[in-house]
């Protein structure tokens, strides 16, 4: 849940310094600060009704997440989601992961199976009409069954790294031959999963997040030969 905090100053007392961190975040992956925008201190603090040190320290926190890179002389800025960036991203998914579903696999219940298809009844409903949505209930599929790992570390880096690759598939589209195999995916996973078979269960989702993270690479790579297309034209 992102707080309500805006990008206008407020006469209330000053945020804190993680609702300040959240709204630059939010801000960054949704796209309303764009990549290579400048982040200067003085004018988000003074934008966010703020002090200028909670504001430094959600940029350096940002800039942990990969989220914000800072350059000599020129300070902060936005970092572009290119190529590189996505692929390193989903690399953090795919190792992890598998890491986090095992315990899951090895414990799950009548009710985890009976949720899991619920979420994806709801997921095949919606057939991919809205990206949004979409993106909601496939980020709530993964996390049911990653949410009760004991390694809470494991658990938020992944969840960190997951929004941001949710944000990213937000907006891109989604090929109609990616759209089949994501439905048939979860499918496969759900039933490994009934079947408490570890090894088959890790290897669908190695390949649903692999192919997942090729996908938004090859899109992201259409996407910027069509914008050097159109500026060369």
């Amino acid at each position: 849940m992102v707080p309500t905090l805006s990008l206008t100053a407020q006469p209330d007392a000053e945020p804190s310094s993680n609702a300040i961190y959240e709204r630059i975040r939010h801000d960054i992956l949704s796209g309303v600060l764009e990549a290579n925008e400048r982040l200067k201190v003085s004018a988000l603090a003074k934008q966010l009704d703020s002090s200028t040190n909670p504001v430094r320290e959600a940029l350096q926190q940002l800039r942990g997440e990969g989220l914000v890179l800072f350059t000599p002389n020129q300070g902060a800025r936005v970092r572009p989601i290119d190529m590189e960036f996505v692929r390193d991203v989903a690399e953090v998914g795919y190792l992890l992961e598998p890491y986090l579903l095992e315990l899951f696999v090895e414990t799950v219940s009548d009710e985890d199976i009976a949720e899991l298809e619920r979420i994806q009844d709801e997921i095949e409903a919606l057939n991919f009409k809205d990206k949004a949505e979409h993106t909601r209930l496939n980020n709530i599929f993964h996390e049911s069954m990653y949410e009760r790992h004991y390694n809470r570390v494991a658990f938020n880096v992944w969840k960190q790294h997951r929004e941001v690759m949710g944000s990213i598939s937000t907006r891109i589209p989604i090929a109609i031959g990616r759209q089949e195999s994501i439905l048939k995916e979860h499918r496969a996973l759900i039933e490994a999963i009934r079947k408490q078979d570890v090894a088959t269960a890790v290897s669908v989702l190695k390949q649903h997040i692999g192919d997942a993270g090729r996908h938004l690479v090859d899109q992201l790579r259409i996407k910027q030969t069509r914008a050097t297309r159109g500026a060369n034209e």
